[in-house]
C-alpha cells in the first residue's frame, strides 16, 4: 500500500509540474526565471520552499538523533541570511532586469568583466550542486526503501521519479517547479504537524514528555558537548550556511529570486520567511524522540520514517512517504535548472537561442540521467564531492559581495586569485588532511585564505597599476 501510494504521489508531482506551463516558453528568459513575473504567492513557495529538501525532513531528524541539539545549528543562519538579503534583494534583481542575469555566472562576468569568471563560476557551480542533485535521488529512493524493505521498489521509484521531474522541467521550466512547490510545501507542513503530535504522544505522552526523559535518560543531548559536533562546529557551520545563503553563491537560488515581479514581492517574502523557517524544528523533535526508542547506531537518515511506521496507520505512513518524496522532487527540478542554464548561458556559450534551448535542455536529461545512475550503481560516488556543495560553493562570496557594490573596487585577478585560494584550501582540508583544523568548519577557513589573498592581491594590482599610471605620465612630460 506505500509503494501504491509513493507511485500515486509522484505521478501527482509530475501533472501539477506539466500544468504549471501556460504557455510555450518564447526564450530562455521565460524558461528560467519565469519572464519574471512572479508575484508574492508564488515567490513564497518557490523561496522558502529552498530549505525544505530531502535533508532538511529525514537530515534534520537524523541529526538531532545523533547530535542533540547540536541539530539547531540550522534554526539561526536561515533569519540571518535573510537579514541580508532583505537589503540585497532589491540591487540583485534590478541588475538581473537591467542587465539580462539568468545566473550568477552573468552576474560574474559581467561586473568584472571577464568571461573566464563567468564560465570558471558556473563550472565550479555544477560540480558542488550536482551532488546535491544526486542526494535528492537517492534519498527518494531511501525513503521507498526504508518503509518497504524493498530494495527494488527504491529504485523503481527512482527511476519514475527522475523521468517525471526531468518532463515537467522540460516542458514547464521554472513554472513547473512553481506550481509544485505548492503542493510540496502543503503535504509536508500538514505530515509534520500530524508527526509532531502523534509520534511523541506514542513514545512518551507528549513533547513535553519526550524531553523529560531525553533530561533523566541522555542528558548529553541537551547540550553541545565534545566530539565531532562541539562548539566550534556548530558556530563555524552556521556562520559559513549564513554567508552562502545570505550571498548567494548556490548557483540554484538565481532563477528563483531573478523570477519575482519587483523587489517589493522579495522583501516582503524576506520578512516573514525567517518565521516560517522555525518549521525545521518539527521534524528535529521527531529526531529527539528517536533518541528514547530507536537503537543507537542505527542510520540516522531513517529515524523519521522509523517513527512514522511505528506509530501511525500504514495508510498515514504512506502520506508521510508522498510528503517526503516531494522534498526530493521540487528541489530536484530547481537544481535541474540551476545546473542546465549555467552550462547553456556560461560554458557553452552558443549565441543561437535556438541552440541554447537545445543545451540547456540536454543538460537536463544527461544530469538528471548521471545523478540517477550513479545514485543506483555508485551512490558513494558522488558522496564524497557531496562534502564541498557548502563550503566548496562559499568561496564564491567575497567575489558576490564585492559585485554586489555599486562600483566594483578590485579587478579580476584578484578574484580569480582568492577564489583559488580558497578551493585549493577547502579541497585539501576535505580529502587529504582532515584534521588539521579539527572540528572547524573547512568552508570557514577557505574563505579566511580566500578573502587575504584576495586583498594582497589587490593591493599589489593597485601599485602595479599606479606605478604603470606613472610611468605614462613620466613618458608624456
Amino acid at each position: 500500500m506505500i509503494l501504491a501510494f509513493t507511485l500515486v504521489g509522484i505521478v501527482l508531482i509530475g501533472v501539477l509540474g506539466f500544468v504549471g506551463r501556460r504557455r510555450p516558453a518564447a526564450d530562455l528568459a521565460e524558461w528560467t526565471v519565469g519572464g519574471r513575473k512572479f508575484g508574492a504567492l508564488t515567490m513564497w513557495f518557490l523561496q522558502a520552499g529552498e530549505v525544505f529538501t530531502t535533508f532538511t525532513f529525514l537530515g534534520m531528524a537524523g541529526l538531532a538523533f545523533s547530535g542533540g541539539v547540536a541539530a539547531m545549528y540550522a534554526l539561526p543562519y536561515v533569519p540571518i541570511a535573510y537579514v541580508v538579503l532583505f537589503f540585497l534583494a532589491k540591487r540583485i534583481w534590478q541588475m538581473g532586469k537591467d542587465r539580462g542575469y539568468l545566473t550568477q555566472g552573468d552576474f560574474l562576468e559581467d561586473r568584472y568583466s571577464s568571461r573566464a569568471l563567468g564560465t570558471v563560476s558556473a563550472i565550479l557551480g555544477v560540480v558542488f550542486v550536482l551532488p546535491y542533485l544526486q542526494l535528492q535521488i537517492t534519498g527518494l529512493g531511501l525513503i521507498v526503501r526504508l518503509v518497504t524493505g524493498d530494495h527494488a521498489s527504491g529504485t523503481l521509484s527512482m527511476i519514475a521519479g527522475s523521468v517525471l521531474v526531468v518532463a515537467f522541467v522540460l516542458w514547464a521550466g521554472l513554472r513547473g517547479v512553481a506550481a509544485t512547490s505548492y503542493f510540496k510545501d502543503a503535504i509536508m507542513l500538514v505530515v509534520l504537524v500530524v508527526l509532531i503530535i502523534a509520534v511523541p504522544a506514542h513514545f512518551a505522552g507528549g513533547v513535553s514528555g519526550v524531553f523529560h526523559k531525553i533530561d533523566q535518560l541522555h542528558p548529553e543531548k541537551l547540550f553541545v558537548h565534545a566530539g565531532a559536533n562541539d562548539h566550534t562546529w556548530f558556530i563555524t557551520s552556521m556562520l559559513v550556511s549564513a554567508i552562502g545563503v545570505g550571498l548567494m553563491t548556490l548557483p540554484h537560488t538565481w532563477p528563483a529570486l531573478m523570477s519575482a515581479r519587483d523587489p517589493k514581492v522579495l522583501r516582503r517574502n524576506y520578512t516573514w520567511m525567517p518565521v516560517y523557517e522555525l518549521c525545521l524544528l518539527l521534524p528535529m523533535i521527531i529526531g529527539f524522540a528517536a533518541i528514547l526508542v530507536v537503537p543507537k547506531g542505527s542510520d540516522p537518515n531513517g529515524v523519521l520514517l522509523t517513527l512514522s511506521k511505528d506509530a501511525l496507520p500504514g495508510w498515514v505512513t504512506g502520506l508521510v512517504v508522498v510528503a517526503a518524496t516531494a522534498t526530493a522532487m521540487v528541489p530536484a527540478a530547481g537544481i535541474l535548472i540551476g545546473i542546465s542554464s549555467l552550462v547553456a548561458r556560461n560554458i557553452t556559450r552558443v549565441r543561437s537561442e535556438r541552440k541554447q534551448f537545445w543545451i540547456n535542455h540536454g543538460t537536463v536529461v544527461l544530469a538528471s540521467a548521471l545523478a540517477l545512475v550513479l545514485g543506483i550503481f555508485r551512490p558513494d560516488l558522488l558522496a564524497n564531492l557531496l562534502l564541498l556543495t557548502y563550503s566548496g560553493s562559499v568561496q564564491l562570496a567575497p567575489a558576490n559581495l564585492l559585485g554586489f557594490l555599486k562600483k566594483v573596487p578590485v579587478g579580476k585577478a584578484p578574484v580569480f586569485a582568492g577564489l583559488l585560494a580558497g578551493e585549493v584550501v577547502v579541497i585539501w582540508l576535505t580529502f587529504v588532511d582532515t584534521k588539521l583544523v579539527g572540528t572547524v568548519n573547512v568552508g570557514l577557513v577557505g574563505l579566511a585564505v580566500n578573502v587575504v589573498v584576495l586583498a594582497v592581491a589587490a593591493v599589489i594590482e593597485r601599485a602595479v597599476t599606479r606605478s604603470g599610471d606613472v610611468v605614462q605620465t613620466g613618458e608624456s612630460v
